[in-house]
């Protein structure tokens, strides 16, 4: 069962020419669109079912700083800076509240890991993380049980509403003059010159001189026939949500087998915190060596898994002619079953966390699957080996948090004005140029 998201409604045809195309309307894909937009940068943002019907509305709505990556850790502050504004920016609300995170540990490896970021990465860079005792945690968290050692605190972290948040932002986009088109699947890009010259949409082609690729999980797919190589593994994560609960945390709040947000509605986002399922897939299979180091990092909190995708994957072409239907056509919305016994899982491990929540209502469940790259970190970046051709992609679980600095840094990207933060960690090449990227011991 898919979460409820606001609907968009579709521009009637795509525009013949613009600057830029964006792939995808996901919340990536509409921060951008809203922040070249804003520059007066004729944009069509065109996603092939509606806006922020896979994991934009999916994800478990943080946003936060805490226990990022080194390298992804100033685009995530950037991210919490702007995040404050975004309803007042966009004239409409996202759900944003700055509500903390707080990570629970059970053990003291455990909270010696959280500190060790907290003073190689946390601190040097000036995040208001701190270190809590087990009192210090239950002070925070009223009616916390259990024997934790511990904890790591971010008040400056929050938390949004996923199916509020990228609709809101695309419809701002559209109102600073971007076509929105949902229902409209990109089926390939055009190229003239050695540099790219259009798209051809099913609904018609749109000639441009940019295109970012913000397809999520898809992208792997799109980049095939360009002959470029994006190392990404579909992950699928299982989330529940709850009617409202009196007595729970305010604050956002992982600990061993379980996640939580609390909602605008007064429910709670549940899941595992390292509960997925990795789906065997003969890409899976090929990028293998690009992901051992990761996977090995996450042995026992990602179990992999053999289903029809395999075979379907198997028989997909790689090429496909643009005047025919595309695979983009053949499957609008990305809706996996969500992973049950997961989530039974996560249910014990929070009740026992926090007895309130035993007399919780699972309104709904579903599944979604993120996107990976093999350090964890995304792609935003331009291709040297196409130019006018941009990713912005593999946000590895981390994109609606830090999605409206990822979008002001492509929108930096492709009309070539300075950065908000060094765009090196995110750079496509390091796939492509031997440098073997590899998730951070501290993460």
């Amino acid at each position: 069962m898919a979460p409820a998201v606001d609907r968009v409604l579709s521009d009637p045809a795509p525009p013949t020419r613009t600057d830029v195309v964006i792939v995808g309307g996901g919340i990536i894909g509409a921060c951008t669109a809203f922040f070249l937009a804003g520059q007066g940068v004729r944009v069509a943002l065109c996603e092939k079912g509606e806006i922020a019907a896979e994991q934009s509305s999916r994800n478990w709505g943080w946003c936060r700083q805490m226990g990022r990556d080194p390298g992804e850790l100033p685009l995530a502050q950037e991210a919490l800076r702007l995040w404050p504004q975004m309803n007042a920016l966009i004239g409409a609300e996202t759900g944003f509240r700055r509500a903390g995170i707080l990570y629970l540990c059970r053990t003291d490896k455990e909270l010696a890991k959280r500190e060790a970021w907290l003073n190689e990465a946390g601190r040097p860079l000036g995040v208001d993380s701190r270190l809590l005792t087990r009192v210090q945690a239950a002070r925070l968290l009223p009616g916390l049980a259990g024997e934790w050692a511990g904890g790591l605190y971010t008040p400056s972290d929050g938390r949004a509403e996923p199916g509020m948040a990228a609709p809101a932002i695309a419809q701002a986009a559209r109102r600073l003059g971007a076509a929105v088109l949902t229902g409209c699947a990109v089926r390939g890009v055009e190229t003239s010159g050695g540099r790219i010259s259009g798209v051809v949409t099913e609904k018609g082609a749109i000639a441009c001189d940019s295109v970012v690729l913000a397809g999520g999980v898809w992208s792997r797919l799109f980049c095939k026939p360009l002959g470029l190589r994006m190392p990404q593994l579909p992950i699928l994560s299982s989330v529940m949500r709850t009617d409202p609960l009196a007595g729970g945390p305010e604050i956002s709040t992982s600990g061993f087998g379980f996640g939580l947000r609390k909602r605008l509605d007064g429910g709670y986002t549940v899941a595992s915190w390292s509960g997925n399922v990795a789906p065997i897939l003969p890409d899976g299979i090929r990028y293998l060596p690009d992901f051992l180091p990761a996977l090995w990092a996450q042995r026992g909190g990602i179990r992999p898994r053999l289903g029809m995708g395999f075979f379907r994957e198997l028989l997909q072409r790689s090429r496909w002619r643009l005047d025919r239907p595309s695979p983009f056509e053949r499957m609008r919305v990305l809706d996996p079953p969500p992973h049950r016994a997961i989530l039974r899982q996560a249910r014990r491990h929070l009740t026992n966390a926090f007895p309130v929540f035993q007399s919780m209502r699972v309104a709904e469940s579903w599944g979604g699957m993120i996107d990976v790259t093999p350090d964890g970190i995304p792609v935003i970046s331009a291709v040297d080996t196409l130019p006018g051709f941009h990713i912005a992609t593999g946000f590895t679980g981390h994109g609606f948090g830090i999605s409206p600095a990822a979008g002001q840094l492509m929108a930096a990207l492709v009309t070539g004005k300075a950065p908000v933060v060094d765009p090196a960690p995110f750079r496509y090449s390091r796939f492509t140029d031997g440098s073997h990227p590899r998730p951070s011991h501290l993460v």
